[in-house]
């Protein structure tokens, strides 16, 4: 039975309300972090023969060697003809989407002169990403193409890609994605220990220098516990939407809307904002209705009664000020003239403007990337894109004339700072001492 939790903003203690109900998605990782170290230290130490043993123990796929855990190359162009006509339009209309979104974030090198110092940044692709596509119970394409689209705009030399494979399948359609996404060599293993795999290099499988692509607990923990060793993307958690209404909102729509993101898995979290408390009535009475016409009916129901929320707002000013502590993975203005207020949101991951552009548009075919922050991020970190492939190294130049003019100013400071090496190898450039030697 669906019983979503209802709260009011111009109640007393909604601030404290509201931060309580969003932390129980919090879940303590004590437990999962003493595990994934060990998970991680094995993979340092055994290598091959950890992904082995792991691989038995957490996909049920027993293997005698390491390298059976590679898919062969030529299984992705024929995993191509295998799947449906539709299907295979569908991929390539989502491929060319976000291969046109990603070619307008690829930054170039430039640089500028001033006073005959010329300044710039050389802008150089990573040499090889990893991405990590979820997998198990269910299959998701999108996040191939997600992950690996951006990496091949950026120019990374080559791609990886992990994805847990129960009893060694994968599924077509993950292997097409691979295949239009431009991946180079594919692995069936998922969980802590890929993520080792790729952060330390086995005898199988290449130490990569970035790993992106969201995962479970495990995956995430992983990823933390790797920072440093290897780049990553952030720290994803569950996924999330918050959608705010005004009173001429279509119910069923929002009911759908809702219903899509509670889908993902138990600790998804869809959260509906609106001044209108007849709306937030009739919502939830249309919820009750269609939940139980739903394919994934168990998995929503509770999603929605653990951490679904339902809050009436002052006004649509009011219910974006919420939004913007929450900072949201998706947001979603179901509102008239909603491009009048995209200026008001400060923190979300992914803004999706007026009733016609649903969030599930941005996990799979708008052209914008569905890999985002979560749990608040948004506040300080971006979407996955061209740029988390991309390094930025400055660059320096300085004329006779101009070099004796940062002398002069380099030395006073290094002198300030106590860092007289500093200020001799500065003061040596003030008279350019070397050129009247010769």
């Amino acid at each position: 039975m669906l019983n979503i939790k209802k709260i009011s903003s111009i109640d007393k203690n909604f601030s404290e309300n509201l931060k309580k109900h969003i932390s129980q998605r919090k879940v303590s990782s004590s437990d999962i972090k003493e595990k994934v170290k060990d998970i991680i230290y094995d993979v340092k130490e055994n290598r091959d023969k950890a992904l082995v043993k792991f691989s038995k123990k957490y996909d049920n796929y027993d293997i005698n060697d390491a390298k059976e855990l590679e898919v062969k190359k030529e299984k992705f162009s024929q995993a191509i003809k295998k799947i449906s006509k539709d299907e295979l339009k569908a991929l390539q209309f989502a491929k060319n989407r976000i291969e046109e979104f990603a070619f307008h974030q690829k930054s170039k090198s430039w640089d500028y002169s001033s006073e005959g110092i010329t300044l710039g940044e050389k802008i150089t692709p990573i040499d090889k990403a990893g991405i990590y596509v979820p997998g198990g119970s269910a299959v998701y394409p999108s996040s191939v193409l997600m992950n690996s689209i951006p990496a091949k705009v950026a120019g990374v030399r080559e791609i990886i890609m992990v994805v847990p494979s129960p009893h060694g399948e994968i599924n077509d359609l993950v292997l097409a994605a691979a295949y239009l996404g431009g991946v180079d060599r594919v692995f069936r293993i998922g969980g802590a220990h890929a993520i080792a795999a790729l952060a330390y290099g086995t005898n199988t499988i290449p130490k990569v220098n970035m790993i992106v692509g969201p995962g479970n607990q495990y995956v995430a923990e992983a990823k933390k516990e790797l920072y440093g060793e290897v780049g990553i993307d952030s720290f994803a958690g569950p996924s999330e939407i918050l959608v705010i209404a005004d009173s001429k909102a279509n119910i069923e729509w929002l009911a759908a809307d809702l219903f899509a993101q509670a889908e993902h898995d138990k600790l998804a979290q869809s959260i509906l904002i609106s001044p209108d408390q007849n709306l937030l009535i009739n919502l939830e009475e249309q919820m009750r209705l269609k939940l139980k016409t739903q394919v994934r009916k168990d998995i929503i129901e509770s999603s929605l009664n653990n951490f679904g929320l339902l809050i009436q707002s002052k006004n649509i000013e009011d219910a974006i000020s919420i939004s913007n502590e929450l900072a949201p993975e998706h947001l979603q203005l179901s509102i008239e003239d909603s491009e009048q207020y995209l200026n008001k949101i400060e923190n979300a991951g992914a803004i999706f403007l007026g009733e016609y552009t649903p969030e599930v548009f941005g996990d799979y075919c708008a052209g914008s990337n569905h890999v985002l922050p979560t749990v608040g991020t948004a506040k300080f970190s971006s979407p996955l894109g061209v740029q988390d492939f991309q390094k930025r190294s400055n660059v320096i130049q300085c004329s006779k004339d101009s070099s004796k003019i940062l002398a002069r100013h380099a030395a006073i400071i290094a002198n300030a700072e106590g860092l007289y090496s500093h200020k001799d190898s500065a003061s040596l450039r003030k008279n350019n001492e070397k050129d009247d030697e010769q």
